[in-house]
């Protein structure tokens, strides 16, 4: 089993104060897009937390691709574009972890070619690497190790762990 390094109770706490801090800066016509398939979890629990700050965000979802089953991040590939416009919104990209930044830059320089008037991001870990872009909000500084748990997986597998922990 992983260390755990971030508990459940932990992970609601880190959410509940991100929110807060995210509120201000969102518009009510704001767009929540969860980058797939890692930030389901962090995604489900920042939109319920922002609603319950009276944010009801509409909610979209964008599958992107470099892993594999591997380790290694390979050629970012976009296998399941947006469900719904952006152009002319604001949107809140969410997603797992920050580490090279890949994805997270992928994804918001598409959503700026689709039109979003402001992309935002968000990410539960950021690790402590050189990146390709910095996230709007982090919910936890992680430390520089194999991540596993709440959306987190190890080819695939410890996603559902409600908790972070490390492999390594």
């Amino acid at each position: 089993m992983p260390d755990i390094l971030l508990s459940e109770t932990e992970i609601a706490a880190r959410i509940e104060v991100l929110a807060a801090q995210m509120a201000p800066r969102l518009s009510g016509d704001a767009i929540a897009v969860c980058l797939l398939t890692g930030g389901i979890w962090f995604s489900a629990d920042l939109t319920r937390a922002l609603a319950r700050l009276g944010l009801g965000l509409a909610f979209d979802s964008l599958w992107l691709s470099s892993y594999g089953d591997g380790h290694e991040s390979g050629e970012m590939i976009l296998r399941a574009d947006l469900q719904r416009p952006v152009s002319g919104r604001q949107v809140l990209i969410m997603d797992d972890v920050l580490d090279t930044g890949a994805s997270l830059k992928f994804a918001r320089d598409h959503l700026l070619r689709a039109g979003a008037t402001e992309v935002l991001t968000a990410v539960m870990a950021a690790k402590p690497v050189a990146r390709a872009i910095e996230a709007d909000f982090v919910a936890w500084e992680a430390p520089k190790r194999y991540l596993v748990g709440y959306g987190l997986d190890d080819g695939g597998k410890w996603r559902g762990l409600p908790y972070i922990g490390a492999l390594d």
